[in-house]
């Protein structure tokens, strides 16, 4: 096997991993050494520290950092759990294992310091993204896991997987039943080997996908078909932009017709504020938009629903997002605000089952060049 294949590359990647948390230890037992009080840096993570790249078209993290100090008992318990997680992923990337989020949480409890455990999730979440970022290594690279998001690909890609068995080749058409190839924990241990895609259409609902698979889109279109599974996890926006920037592959993205929908949209192409430190590894600002608008509720006479108080929160909230104010999307919240309504995927159904497929996203696509 050569030195560039996804397996070496993966080792690669663990031992950097397992490196990076050691010398995070070997910093803070060196700063006691010194007679100095413990501390670790990192970027502050608030809104008000979030700025959006006009560069590279993602959020990133400012200037403003904060410290993790033992000058203060909530400080050297924060530095404390951080000490015992980087003990617990450093064994874990010696035994080849790996553990999910949720797990992380649970065995804290077993940790000989009733100091170390964490009093509930979103504290444990938080120290593997604080280590993230001091370390410059990723969680799947630590081989923690989220629980299963259940995404997958439909369509004329064939890739090879690695697996506890070894490796495997597999069309994500051919070999895969209707509900297609889920999506590794880690893309980056695949290996893209052919493929006759023409674009990437990103889907938010799994009822969408269904109909666009049963219709045989992927077929005739040369799709793939990435099933979001509403807000995207980390793997699915990893695999995605992989397939743009490796494949050269347009990336569209069809979702529902509401302000947390152009969301969804807007983590796949510009990144998201919880995870600024990794944009450049999850976004594709060149994906572009081909979900429901409010031009198309008001074109196709589609069944809506009203838009509630969060609703127009949220939609005048995307007209001062940096994301949002182009004058597409000005224009496209500005008349949502004036019609008061919001509209499914689904919605299209109410013109034929087939019309999503024969007559909405051809035109649609044919307008932005991608067909």
């Amino acid at each position: 096997m050569s030195a560039d294949t996804p397996e070496s590359d993966t080792k690669l990647n663990e031992e950097q991993a397992r490196e990076q948390l050691i010398d995070l230890a070997a910093d803070i037992y060196d700063q006691f050494e010194r007679g100095d009080i413990p501390q670790m840096s990192l970027p502050t993570r608030t809104k008000s520290n979030i700025v959006f790249d006009e560069d590279s078209g993602v959020w990133v993290y400012g200037d403003r950092t904060s410290t993790r100090s033992a000058n203060s008992v909530r400080g050297a318990r924060k530095l404390l759990k951080a000490a015992y997680t980087v003990e617990f992923l450093a064994q874990q990337l010696d035994e080849d294992r790996s553990s999910t989020l949720r797990e992380l949480y649970y065995l804290s409890e077993s940790w000989d310091s009733e100091d170390a455990g964490f009093s509930d999730q979103d504290e444990s979440n938080q120290l593997i993204e604080d280590l993230e970022i001091v370390s410059g290594v990723t969680r799947e690279d630590f081989h923690m896991r989220p629980e299963e998001s259940g995404a997958t690909l439909m369509g004329p890609l064939e890739l090879r997987e690695q697996t506890r068995r070894g490796e495997r080749d597999i069309h994500c058409q051919e070999d895969v039943g209707e509900g297609g190839y889920q999506i590794p924990n880690n893309p980056d241990t695949i290996e893209f080997l052919d493929h006759d895609i023409d674009f990437v259409l990103c889907v938010e609902t799994g009822g969408m996908r269904d109909r666009l698979v049963e219709n045989g889109f992927d077929t005739e279109y040369n799709c793939l078909v990435v099933h979001l599974k509403g807000q995207p996890a980390r793997a699915t926006r990893r695999i995605t932009k992989r397939l743009h920037d490796e494949l050269d592959l347009p990336v569209v993205v069809f979702t529902d017709g509401d302000p947390w929908s152009y969301r969804i949209f807007g983590s796949v192409a510009y990144g998201s504020i919880k995870s600024a430190h990794l944009s450049e590894y999850l976004a594709t600002p060149e994906a572009e938009y081909v979900g429901i608008r409010p031009q198309d509720i008001v074109d196709y006479d589609l069944p809506t629903d009203p838009l509630a108080d969060s609703d127009v929160n949220a939609l005048e909230s995307e007209l001062e997002d940096p994301r949002f104010q182009t004058d597409f999307w000005e224009e496209q919240i500005e008349l949502q605000l004036d019609i008061g309504k919001k509209a499914e995927q689904q919605a299209l159904a109410s013109q034929g089952l087939d019309f999503v497929t024969d007559e909405y996203l051809p035109t649609r696509l044919g307008e932005m060049g991608v067909l």
